[in-house]
């Protein structure tokens, strides 16, 4: 972590202390503690000292061994002796920050708002813009490795969703497998049983088909059909390290329709492009402009129809995170994690998205993913 940056802003603002309060849900607590919980805890660091959490007495032997900060329970913070005071916790909470900050606090956006006022009133409050956000772009190789291993156990749901359609049999347009109609829902039920058997965690995966390719986040229901495109975008979470990866392809059992075989050639070429330009320097906003003009190119508008949606994210802690590959992207630095993920799509045809995750290198751009691209998985 480069803490030196979370001094310079501290020392720019005129504050004596960051501090922010939330669980491990909240990906800047998580990453400044590397500390698991499930209640809120309040994190304090000052300028160029080392930052510490505040913890219930329950949670203080756990939180000494596994967190990466210092640590002090609620009572030696002074908490329960100003509840004794105080009836209002929120005010309770505030004065125990303003005691330790000793001027005033820089905060994130998101603080809790009665928490915000009371501080603002006993110390002054100044709302930082991101900076936390900022430092966790930039991946650690142990970072990097933690996104490989999702990923890794993504492509092996991957493999299996793209297994059943693979296997299975047309019937009046309906793909079937072991005598049932295979659907979006079972196919997206058995991934996330090979996920959380590799030890991750997955919610609102796509599975969609047909029509419903057309709407880049339409979760799809029902049967699969033959001939039909199938966009499966999954982005699961690692339960133990919390890092995410996302992936996407579309893929079709039978023959598609030539619309379908035109978009996917072009999604693939802009996929390669991108992958081609991504370095140190470059910005999100010019990868995004090269794909817009190849797709235009080639007939594909942007905007309502076409290409809907920004190039790329990136990937950590959240599965949507710093930096952008869109309109108004800043400069790609060497330790970003980002996806490439360029799709088209048409109401009256569908859509065809393929997403690969990877990181800017000092010289380009390394792709984590390795699962093949193929539109059809059998006639």
């Amino acid at each position: 972590m480069d803490m030196d940056a979370l001094d310079r802003v501290l020392k720019k603002n005129g504050a004596s202390a960051y501090m922010m309060v939330g669980s491990s849900d909240y990906a800047d607590m998580r990453y400044l503690t590397r500390f698991i919980t499930t209640d809120p805890v309040v994190y304090i660091r000052k300028i160029g000292e080392r930052g510490y959490i505040i913890v219930s007495q329950m949670e203080y032997g756990r939180a000494l061994h596994e967190a990466a900060t210092g640590v002090m329970t609620r009572a030696d913070a002074g908490l329960l002796r100003i509840y004794e005071e105080e009836r209002d916790r929120w005010r309770a909470l505030a004065r125990m920050v303003a005691d330790h900050a000793g001027g005033k606090i820089l905060v994130p956006p998101d603080l809790p708002y009665a928490l915000g006022y009371h501080l603002d009133m006993l110390t002054g409050v100044i709302t930082d813009t991101g900076t936390i956000a900022s430092m966790r772009a930039k991946k650690s190789r142990a970072e990097v490795a933690s996104i490989g291993r999702v990923q890794r156990s993504a492509g092996k749901a991957m493999a299996h969703a793209i297994g059943c359609i693979r296997r299975s049999r047309p019937g009046k347009g309906v793909l079937w497998l072991d005598g049932k109609p295979l659907t979006s829902e079972r196919i997206r039920s058995e991934m996330h049983f090979i996920l959380m058997q590799q030890g991750c965690l997955a919610k609102d995966t796509i599975v969609s088909c047909g029509r419903d390719t057309a709407a880049p986040h339409n979760r799809g229901s029902g049967p699969l059909y033959e001939g039909e495109p199938v966009v499966i975008d999954i982005f699961p979470c690692d339960e133990r390290t919390g890092y995410y990866s996302d992936m996407t392809r579309s893929v079709v059992k039978g023959e598609p329709a030539p619309e379908i075989r035109e978009m996917y050639d072009a999604v693939k070429a802009a996929q390669d492009l991108a992958a081609s330009m991504i370095k140190p320097g470059i910005s999100g906003q010019e990868v995004y402009q090269a794909v817009v003009d190849l797709f235009f190119s080639r007939g594909y508008r942007t905007g309502s129809e076409g290409f809907t949606h920004n190039l790329g994210h990136g990937v950590g802690l959240e599965v949507h995170e710093l930096p952008s590959l869109g309109p108004g992207g800043g400069p790609l630095k060497q330790g970003n994690v980002v996806t490439n993920e360029p799709g088209l799509y048409y109401e009256k045809t569908g859509g065809v998205r393929l997403e690969n995750i990877g990181v800017v290198t000092r010289t380009g751009f390394r792709c984590i993913t390795s699962f093949p691209r193929e539109l059809v998985v059998g006639v």
